[in-house]
This record gives C-alpha cells, sequence and structure tokens, in this order.
C-alpha cells in the first residue's frame, strides 16, 4: 500500500482533517496515475486523498484502516472477480465507490450499479469533472449518464416483469407502502424519516424488511417491481420513475 508522502507508514492520516472534508482513497495500479490524481484533489480545499492502493489487498487494507468518504476504483482492479464490491461494502457500508474504466458495456455497466457502484466514469474524465462527481457521491447522489440510465432502467424492468405475482407475496403495511410511494417519488432515507415523523435508521431498518418480503436488492428495483405488479397507485411511467429513484 502506498501512503501519503508526508505521514509515515501507521500514522493515522485523517487525524488533521477538517469537519466536512472529503476523504478519498486511491486505488489504481498505476503510479503515475495516482501521482496526478492526487494533484488534481490537493487543489480542492474540500478534498483529501488519505490513503492510496495498488491492488484489491491493499484497498482492503486501506478501508479497514483509514475511514473514508469515497473511493476512486481502477475498473481494471476488478477483472476477474465477482463479488468484491460487496465485500468492498461490507467492509464500510458507508464508503461510496467510484469505477474508472476504459471502456463499458451495457452488462458490465448494469452489474456494477446493481452490486453498489455509485458511479462509473471514464479514464480519461476532465479534471473539474471529476471533482464535481466526487463531491456529488460524497453527498449521497448517483454518478450516472444518459446511455447507463437506459441500460440499468431497462435490466430493471425485464428483471422486475420477471419476479413473482405479487399475490404470492407477503403483505405490505401502511407504513410499508408509504415509504415505497417516497421511494418512487425519488425521495432520499433522509426525507422519507422527514416526512413520516422518524428517523433515517428506522427508515433504512424498514427497507431492508421491504427488500426481504419482495425478493428485490434495491431502491430501483424495488420501485420498479411495486410499479409493474400494481402495489401502488402512480401516475408516473416506469422509466420516469426510474430517472428520479436512480438520480437520487
Amino acid at each position: 500500500m502506498d501512503f501519503l508522502d508526508d505521514a509515515p507508514e501507521g500514522e493515522v492520516l485523517d487525524a488533521t482533517v477538517k469537519p466536512g472534508t472529503i476523504r478519498i482513497i486511491l486505488a489504481d495500479s498505476q503510479a503515475i496515475y495516482r501521482v496526478g490524481i492526487r494533484k488534481v484533489f490537493a487543489l480542492e480545499d474540500d478534498l483529501r486523498v488519505v490513503a492510496q492502493a495498488d491492488s484489491l489487498d491493499s484497498l482492503r487494507s486501506a478501508i479497514a484502516r483509514y475511514p473514508s468518504d469515497v473511493v476512486l476504483l481502477e475498473g481494471g482492479l476488478l477483472a476477474g472477480t465477482a463479488n468484491v464490491i460487496p465485500e468492498l461494502l461490507r467492509l464500510a457500508p458507508d464508503v461510496k465507490l467510484i469505477v474508472q474504466a476504459v471502456a463499458t458495456d451495457e452488462s458490465h455497466t448494469v452489474e456494477l450499479y446493481r452490486r453498489g457502484v455509485r458511479g462509473i466514469v471514464n479514464r480519461s474524465i476532465s479534471p473539474d469533472l471529476l471533482v464535481r462527481c466526487v463531491r456529488r457521491i460524497a453527498a449521497g447522489e448517483t454518478w450516472i449518464d444518459n446511455q447507463s440510465v437506459n441500460w440499468v432502467i431497462e435490466a430493471y424492468r425485464a428483471q422486475a416483469a420477471a419476479l413473482v405475482s405479487p399475490r404470492s407475496q407477503p403483505r405490505l403495511s401502511p407504513k410499508e407502502l408509504a415509504i415505497i410511494t417516497c421511494i418512487t417519488q425519488g425521495k432520499r432515507n433522509k426525507e422519507i424519516a422527514f416526512q413520516l415523523g422518524t428517523t433515517e435508521q428506522v427508515i433504512k431498518n424498514y427497507l431492508r424488511k421491504i427488500y426481504d418480503k419482495l425478493g428485490v436488492s434495491d431502491r430501483l428495483e424495488l420501485a420498479l417491481y411495486c410499479l409493474h405488479n400494481k402495489i401502488i397507485q402512480s401516475d408516473a411511467d416506469e422509466e420516469a420513475v426510474a430517472q428520479k429513484v436512480v438520480t437520487s
């Protein structure tokens, strides 16, 4: 693992990070690329690279050792792996993953978002756009281009159509239905909690139960499934709802 030049190995690198600073781990096999990205982020007062990694093993160690908000991950490090992303998110549930890829295709893009990646960017992305991407994802948004949105919508729509009929599904409580309705409106957990007069953690707990009940794995799949099977009523079509959920 590579550590910051001005911090000896073993020192807690984020100890001097100011409140509100976005803590970033760079995971890239190319040292020259990591140096370039660090220079880009060094120009921003609210961005701080707290650790670097040149392999998946060193990334696991970095995530476990250094509290961080965002991991900028070279897509090539994921080659030949299947469950790395869920594994990383188990190590640090609140960290947000951005994958940098040379090229993307439909199946790979859908799979990355499905497994929990919050953004996919090209390796040739401009510095300004990369900084904007990191800030938006750190704030809880998803970074996704129009082509990827269409790929994700079509994949989830097909999966929702193939799921079991809701007649065989457990009954949903009024509060669960209210949460699902909020999800289809593109509201975040914090907004849903405020509307229902509860806490964000309670909403997260409800969502886990809803996912288990309906056999879905995330917000988008939940929204499309419930619209397709008319579990909730909405005047919006599936594509409009999907756009709201993906970008919320």
